[in-house]
């Protein structure tokens, strides 16, 4: 069972997130917060699997209420929800340790599939924005842990060549099945792959691996 904590300023929206959630076996909501501040509280306190966390909010807004669950080490991941399709608020979420950025127009199997992707421990993009997110601002991601660009060329090359293969796809912001249909391999191989991938890199998940990528040098903002 996957728990989570709803985190919106408008009382309807909260109610729409609560309705689609609770109509899944799998998916249950612990509480809900009217604010950043609230939230992190309300995470502290919960300790939900999954945080459904909006942007624009009076006070503390999400992206420092994201930043403030994340730095508290708990076990809650931040899946963040907008209005606004803009990439700004996609990367100041990733950069305040968010694992999924969608838009709250996004249709309900999307946002649903993106719930249990964070909770298992991935990160989820929405695919409008991934190619945009990381042409515009892949100069300015950080590769965490790295001191130099040799250090980050060592643990590329710790890799195997399709483990290379399927980075790049990462990077190129492809989902499993999409890598696993390009590479003819089965999902699971694609996930066992991913795993390994991300050990090696010293990746915390997709998003990282994604930057990590651009980084690299092995996915380049052209798409090549």
């Amino acid at each position: 069972m996957t728990t989570l904590l709803i985190v919106d300023d408008h009382p309807l929206q909260r109610m729409g997130f609560r309705m689609l959630v609770e109509s899944q076996s799998d998916l249950v909501v612990l509480g809900e917060a009217d604010n950043g501040a609230d939230a992190v509280r309300r995470a502290t306190e919960l300790g939900p699997d999954v945080v459904l966390m909006d942007v624009r909010m009076p006070g503390v807004d999400g992206i420092e209420a994201t930043r403030r669950i994340i730095a508290a080490g708990g076990r809650s991941r931040v899946l963040v929800l907008t209005t606004f399709d803009l990439d700004e608020y996609a990367y100041a979420a990733l950069r305040a340790g968010a694992s999924g950025f969608l838009v709250k127009d996004a249709q309900p199997e999307e946002l649903l599939t993106g719930i249990r992707v964070v909770a298992a421990g991935d990160a989820v993009v929405a695919p409008k924005l991934t190619r945009r997110l990381l042409d515009r601002f892949a100069d300015q991601f950080p590769v965490e842990g790295e001191g130099d660009a040799s250090a980050a060329a060592g643990r590329l090359e710790v890799l195997t060549e399709r483990e290379k293969e399927v980075l790049t796809a990462i990077g190129r912001g492809w989902n499993n099945t999409e890598i696993a249909e390009r590479f003819h391999l089965a999902e699971s191989t694609v996930k066992t792959h991913v795993g390994r991938i991300l050990a090696k890199i010293g990746a915390r998940d997709r998003v990282q691996a994604v930057i990590f990528a651009y980084n690299t040098g092995l996915v380049s903002p052209d798409g090549n």
